[in-house]
């Protein structure tokens, strides 16, 4: 029951945070979805480096990855809205924006795991 209490607070929290970011930087007027992009690569540098942590000598708990990994991360980045957003590009026509969210969403997304966990080496 307490690993689904730590999953559950930290899912909140990182939805709120989501929320509070796409709601600053989304807007209609520009094609790329701003916020979703930087919940998405934000929270790919974060569990980079949480999970980093994690394995180096167990730095953080099962209980702290629980939190911060699965709630925080989990609730903070979001496939579906990255979906919906490419699928309304695609739909509106702005290959454009599309390609380069798309593409610069997975490239950037994996490089900033990659640099979360080598920084914690």
């Amino acid at each position: 029951m307490k690993q689904l209490i730590l999953v559950f607070i930290g899912g909140g929290t990182g939805s709120v945070a989501r929320f509070l970011i796409s709601k600053y930087l989304n807007n209609d007027t520009n094609g790329i979805p701003y916020g979703t992009f930087t919940a998405n690569i934000l929270g790919s540098f974060l569990i980079g480096i949480i999970l980093g942590l994690a394995l180096k000598n167990n730095v953080l708990s099962q209980n702290a990855v629980l939190l911060l990994a699965t709630g925080f991360c989990g609730g903070f980045t979001t496939f579906s809205t990255f979906a919906y957003e490419n699928h309304m590009l695609l739909r509106s026509g702005d290959f454009v924006s599309f390609s380069i969210y798309t593409i610069s969403s997975f490239i950037i997304g994996f490089l900033l795991v990659f640099l979360g966990m080598w920084i914690v080496k």
